[in-house]
């Protein structure tokens, strides 16, 4: 034949746009020429294809070899395109059959022996693939992933050999089977922190609002096991929810079908450089926040963060979105994410501790709390002290509520918004926030004073009124009054310090 053309994806950013990967075979010296802007793993499928189609016993065509990944312009990276490359040079050099080449794409690593091995971005190649009208063949451990789509033309290989048959119609690929998720997540329970009813109190308002959050308190005091607890009582994830969460992980290898529609926790620690957090490099990566999109990511020892590093969540936090600009590529991932933050109240932590003496001077005071600059702490909606416990507390056996009672409210109120503007309190806009945040007359009365009191700005004020109006949900009340006002009020106190 000489010539064949195998459709496969590749990825850039979150999407996955379709590639060509045309085989020629001509006449002339020996050689192996890969062209389309390929990466260095793309370039070294040269070496694997060759060893896998000798192995899988076809015979390496001793021609001259171009294969074009085309568009020329799309950076090419991964192994992903060493399955469609060596189906292309067997259809090219007539060892198999090339009809049933339109029907399917591929994409898939080979081993040196012939056996697929699998892809990073499985379920983000799908997603658009689904469009194409053809059946996706992926090495089988990819191929659970992607039947999370819901397609029922993903269709799993073990080898090159196994691929070969299915094209001449001597083995048929059966489709993939949805894979086993598991029913719940098992979180550490609230009802185990002993005391810290305002820190709770303020867990279960975040919860049901998708609400922000930073708790301030000397070491040991409950700020990370509250963190911990925060995703025993938020909700499920709506199926595109869940597919979207799982599409970012997908994409740097971090996703387990097992764990599909579970809320992510990202925890990085503060050594994490701005390009961690938010993503980057050549081709550009999601970041610890795009990778907790739909879930939580808790910032511990906030202010050890790098000042700079923080700053890079102004755009996010405000727009649920990350545009990552280089020179030569751009690429914009989804972050809508809940964050999740925990310090201490000065550098030695022990500020305001009744035994502890605190030795910090109120320079080093204000240095470390100067780390988290003012725009960047008033984009956080819900702002606590979570204080050491007294030791009669800590003796006491637990009594508080269980994560499952506290989500059953969450739930309840969730189900609410879902019902007036079908989206999470804290993500609604100006406009949202002026028709369904309006307090009654004593609320705002009270709101207007609190503004003038404590010279809070325009956008603590719709956070205000944010948290107001989730404050309400968790009480059923259709209208916000001024004990809501109240409660949303006092849990900006560390921004008005």
């Amino acid at each position: 034949m000489g010539l064949a053309v195998v459709s496969s994806r590749a990825l850039d950013g979150l999407s996955a746009p379709p590639v060509s990967v045309e085989v020629h075979l001509a006449n002339g010296l020996p050689s192996f020429t890969l062209v389309g802007l390929p990466d260095t793993e793309v370039k070294e499928a040269r070496d694997r294809v060759r060893a896998a189609i000798v192995n899988s016993g076809f015979e390496f065509p001793a021609r001259r070899i171009t294969v074009n990944l085309a568009p020329a312009d799309l950076p090419k990276e991964s192994g992903r395109f060493d399955l469609p490359i060596a189906i292309g040079i067997l259809v090219a050099s007539g060892q198999i059959s090339g009809k049933a080449l339109k029907d399917h794409e591929f994409a898939g690593e080979l081993s040196l022996s012939g056996e697929l091995r699998p892809v990073r971005g499985a379920l983000a190649m799908a997603l658009p693939a689904a469009d194409s009208g053809r059946a996706f063949v992926l090495p089988q451990e990819s191929a659970r992933e992607a039947a999370l789509t819901g397609r029922p033309d993903i269709l799993p290989a073990l080898s090159l050999l196994q691929v070969c048959a299915h094209l001449c119609e001597q083995e048929t690929l059966l489709p993939a089977p949805l894979p086993e998720v598991q029913a719940t997540a098992h979180h550490p329970d609230l009802a185990e922190i002993k005391g810290q009813a305002q820190a709770k109190r303020a867990l279960e308002v975040a919860a049901a609002g998708g609400h922000s959050l930073l708790m301030s308190g000397p070491p040991g005091a409950g700020k990370s096991m509250l963190a911990a607890r925060l995703p025993g009582l938020l909700p499920s994830l709506g199926l595109e929810a869940a597919r979207a969460s799982a599409a970012v992980l997908s994409l740097v290898g971090q996703f387990r079908p097992d764990r599909f529609g579970q809320r992510v926790l990202r925890s990085p620690h503060h050594t994490a450089s701005a390009v961690a957090l938010v993503g980057g490099g050549n081709p550009p990566r999601p970041g610890e926040i795009s990778l907790a999109h739909h879930g939580i990511l808790f910032l511990d020892e906030l202010p050890e963060f790098d000042r700079k590093v923080l700053e890079t969540l102004r755009e996010p936090l405000e727009s649920g979105r990350i545009h990552i600009a280089r020179a030569a590529r751009h690429a914009e991932f989804p972050a809508q994410f809940q964050l999740v933050a925990a310090m201490n109240p000065c550098p030695c932590g022990w500020q305001g501790h009744p035994n502890q003496k605190c030795r910090c001077t109120p320079d080093q005071v204000a240095r470390y709390r100067g780390k988290i600059s003012g725009p960047v702490l008033d984009r956080i909606d819900i702002q606590i002290e979570v204080p050491a416990l007294p030791a009669e507390t800590l003796q006491a056996r637990p009594d508080g509520e269980s994560s499952a009672s506290v989500r059953g409210r969450v739930e309840a109120a969730v189900e609410r918004q879902r019902a007036r503007q079908d989206k999470a309190n804290a993500r609604l806009t100006v406009a949202e926030i002026e028709s369904f945040c309006q307090p009654d007359p004593a609320g705002a009365e009270l709101l207007k004073q609190a503004m003038a009191r404590l010279d809070l700005s325009a956008r603590a004020y719709h956070r205000i009124l944010k948290v107001a109006r989730t404050i309400a949900d968790l009480a059923a009340s259709p209208d916000i009054g001024a004990v809501h006002i109240a409660e949303a009020i006092q849990y900006r106190r560390l921004a008005a310090a």
